[in-house]
């Protein structure tokens, strides 16, 4: 099971210093991943936040600008959303910027990606939310011929798209009854959401039948958790759960005070949390 780890685009932790010392840090190391959150922002206080997000969260950076600007300091570690909101964004110009990244990365992206599900969001956007599972298959289906083939259409008129790199694996957010046939469909991956790993077990062994069934790859499934890393031994058998439920990678999600506490974290999941699950 590879091992990732999340870097806050969001607060008081998403400066240029900060994100860049957070991205090298782990790119010395020996995780395989980090991972960045989308919003564009929130609404005053007193809306409906039915996630318990924190309002810092509302002071975030465009993952994909913060992905470009993380591509020019790291070298190996592979950079992730977790996940991009497909419908907030016109699929023409999202193909630009996943080819960009790719190249600018030498072809280091995954890309999780959701529908979304803030309606002030989607309000403000002009964005029908009851739309938003039609609009991200639709723009997952695009993004397939866009790196597929030389030229694409829309709206009626034939562009040539180079540079044209390797797609991004594209690993599906959301409820597994909805995320897993999309996956199957149109993607290489799913990112459960709040599933236990006795939960999460079925699910892999069904979608891989599936994926058999298909002639198709088998999922990856991108889990993201907190692991208690301050209880080693409960921190390792939660990793190992999921790893042992079909877990393809696991994504640890904390917050940290600096790059001096994020190095902390790095350590612990690569000291002891990384040769019991690898």
């Amino acid at each position: 099971m590879k091992l990732g780890i999340n870097i806050r685009n969001w607060g008081p932790h998403a400066t240029p210093e900060n994100l860049s010392a957070c991205a090298q840090i782990a790119d010395r190391s020996t995780l395989n991943s980090i991972w960045l959150n989308d919003h564009i922002g929130f609404p005053p206080p007193g809306w409906n936040n039915e996630f318990g997000l924190s309002g810092d969260m509302g002071a975030i950076l465009d993952p994909l600008s913060v992905l470009t600007y993380l591509a020019g300091v790291t070298q190996r570690i592979s950079l992730g959303t977790g996940v991009l909101i497909i419908p907030y964004r016109p699929k023409l110009l999202t193909a630009k910027w996943l080819a960009t990244i790719q190249v600018l990365s030498n072809e280091r992206m995954m890309m999780g990606i959701g529908p979304g599900w803030m309606a002030e969001e989607f309000t403000a956007l002009g964005v029908d939310r009851s739309k938003r599972g039609k609009i991200t298959d639709e723009t997952l289906e695009f993004l397939h011929r866009a790196f597929d083939n030389e030229s694409v259409v829309e709206n009626g008129q034939e562009l040539i798209l180079k540079p044209r790199p390797k797609r991004p694996p594209f690993l599906i957010g959301g409820a597994p009854h909805i995320a897993i046939p999309r996956a199957l469909r149109v993607g290489d991956g799913w990112i459960p959401v709040g599933i236990l790993p006795e939960e999460l077990k079925p699910l892999v062994e069904s979608s891989t039948q599936q994926a058999t069934d298909l002639g198709r790859p088998p999922l990856e499934t991108v889990v993201m958790k907190t692991l208690p890393l301050e209880n080693p031994a409960q921190a390792i058998e939660m990793a190992t759960a999921y790893r042992d439920a079909g877990a393809t990678h696991f994504v640890h999600t904390q917050d940290y005070s600096d790059a001096s506490d994020y190095q902390k974290i790095v350590d612990q999941m690569t000291g002891v949390i990384q040769p019991a699950v690898t």
